[in-house]
């Protein structure tokens, strides 16, 4: 039985007529298997293979290819996948768009525009926010930690993309956290969305654009980077 119905179907399927280059989705997961190994537990991984394998199969364009976590182990470790379900998405960006976690609820939206997006290699950042990117002289590794009943979330998890779009220093994660408790644990999640970047700075709530790199700025760029950026009214 289909996951996405077939109205919606026809909806992303005309979103994706003016798909422009090829996106690629590798997607880690394990063998299905009647046994439950303690420890190795997933219980979205089916049901996100399915949305992903329906999602690829409304353009040529779109690429799923799937991994095992446990037989693909040096390939996981070395793009760093420490948990399952997760995807990659690859297109037209200079960084890192990862998901980790089932795209389901208002996340399904994050990830239809994030394909849309990757294939065009457009993104909605301003000017001054592309500038601002290139003044970073350090990684940045941003995890947005989502839920599928938040309506207010696909606006960080797609800002966090574009981020690491339009730069090779930015590893952007959307995390649906409800799945992997120790996260929600170790970052004291108790809303979403919540934004933790280089575990060190903390931003609660959907921001605009321009806080959000303020509040980069101000953390990570050099002093002389931050004395030449103007000041940012607050939204």
């Amino acid at each position: 039985m289909a996951l996405i119905e077939a109205s919606d179907r026809e909806k992303i399927r005309e979103l994706f007529k003016d798909l422009d280059g090829e996106v690629t989705i590798t997607y880690f997961t394990q063998r299905e298997s009647p046994l439950l190994i303690p420890g190795h537990e997933c219980q979205f991984c089916k049901e996100t293979r399915e949305i992903l394998e329906e999602v690829a199969s409304l353009s040529e364009k779109i690429h799923l290819v799937v991994k095992d976590f446990y037989r693909d182990e040096a390939e996981a470790r070395q793009r760093q996948i420490e948990r399952i379900p997760a995807f990659i998405l690859e297109g037209k960006a200079r960084g890192r768009l990862r998901f980790f976690g089932i795209p389901a609820g208002y996340e399904f939206s994050t990830l239809i525009e994030d394909i849309r997006r990757l294939s065009r290699g457009e993104t909605m950042l301003s000017p001054q926010t592309q500038q601002q990117l290139q003044s970073l002289q350090q990684d940045l590794h941003i995890q947005v930690f989502v839920t599928p009943t938040c309506p207010y979330c696909p606006r960080m998890a797609l800002l966090a993309h574009e981020l690491a779009m339009a730069s090779e220093r930015v590893t952007a994660d959307v995390v649906e956290v409800s799945e992997f408790v120790d996260l929600a644990q170790r970052y004291r999640v108790q809303g979403v969305p919540k934004t933790v970047i280089n575990d060190r700075l903390e931003i609660l709530g959907a921001v605009p654009e321009t806080r959000l790199m303020q509040q980069i700025i101000e953390a990570f760029a050099p002093a002389a980077a931050q004395s030449s950026q103007p000041s940012q009214p607050q939204q």
